[in-house]
């Protein structure tokens, strides 16, 4: 977002303490209606069915405005962002605070949260061995959920 006078920083359906500091931004009418709408989902969504669905309520937001709010929200931690089987990113106001990982459905969307800690053994005794320090990672895990897989094996799918 271009620079401008700074107010509250605390977004609908956030604490203030889940925000990065250091990273204060305005917020405008367009960055409240994103952030409620994020509030209103379950699963994750790209950031053009999100612009789509604020669309067709009516609400002023354009698509670069969206993406760009979006892209703040994740660099701030308030959604998770993670690429789907297409590869495209999508966004969520997850429950779960702190570092974990998702099982997305590529058929329906849905995803589950999970703590993984043999994956977090993993990623720091892999760095460590190659002398990387700081490091991050995702873990995505895509499946079939058991709804779909159950209409798969009904022959629905």
């Amino acid at each position: 977002m271009p620079p401008g006078p700074k107010a509250a920083t605390q977004a609908p359906g956030t604490s203030g303490s889940d925000a990065k500091p250091g990273r204060e931004q305005r917020v405008t009418k367009q960055r409240l209606a994103v952030s409620a709408a994020l509030d209103e989902l379950d699963d994750f969504v790209s950031t053009q069915e999100l612009y789509r669905m604020l669309q067709n309520q009516g609400i002023s937001v354009s698509l670069a405005t969206a993406y760009r709010i979006l892209q703040s929200l994740a660099d701030e931690g308030l959604v998770d962002v993670l690429r789907n089987a297409d590869g495209e990113a999508v966004y969520r106001r997850c429950a779960v605070t702190g570092h974990h990982h998702h099982l997305l459905c590529r058929n329906c969307g849905k995803a589950v949260e999970v703590e993984a800690p043999a994956v977090e053994t993993w990623a720091a005794r892999t760095a460590a061995e190659h002398g990387y320090t700081e490091v991050a990672h995702t873990v995505e895990i895509f499946g079939l959920c058991p709804e779909c897989t159950a209409r798969r094996a009904a022959g629905e799918l």
